[in-house]
């Protein structure tokens, strides 16, 4: 559905990095197996996400945002591949580090929550 790039706080801290850049799916399309430990916070936006984690390394394996009914986010470094897709949108620009940028003339910038287009 969509690659993304979240500078929000949270991201941040929830990435260890200056953003967080995630793959979104229909709920259908996704498929996690294994175990995995479960957290759930308040986002920027206001809304409920719920995060799947490997319990042994603490990964983020998925989340979903209520904001983002049937939709699955998977943070892009889960796959370990350089040639998945590059982000279209960059979000919570607001909060982003000087020193960061996304680069391209199709990526759409914003400064907070960015919801789905139906």
């Amino acid at each position: 559905m969509r690659v993304s790039v979240c500078h929000c706080l949270e991201c941040q801290k929830r990435s260890g990095s200056a953003f967080a850049t995630q793959a979104r799916w229909p709920d259908e399309q996704v498929t996690i197996s294994g175990d995995s430990a479960v957290w759930e916070r308040v986002a920027d936006s206001g809304h409920r996400v719920t995060y799947r984690f490997c319990p042994v390394c603490g990964s983020t394996l998925a989340y979903v945002i209520e904001g983002w009914p049937g939709v699955t986010a998977i943070p892009v470094g889960a796959f370990a591949d350089p040639d998945f897709p590059k982000p279209r949108f960059s979000v919570y620009e607001n909060r982003k580090h000087a020193w960061t940028e996304v680069l391209g003339e199709e990526v759409e910038h914003s400064s907070g929550f960015s919801v789905p287009q139906t």
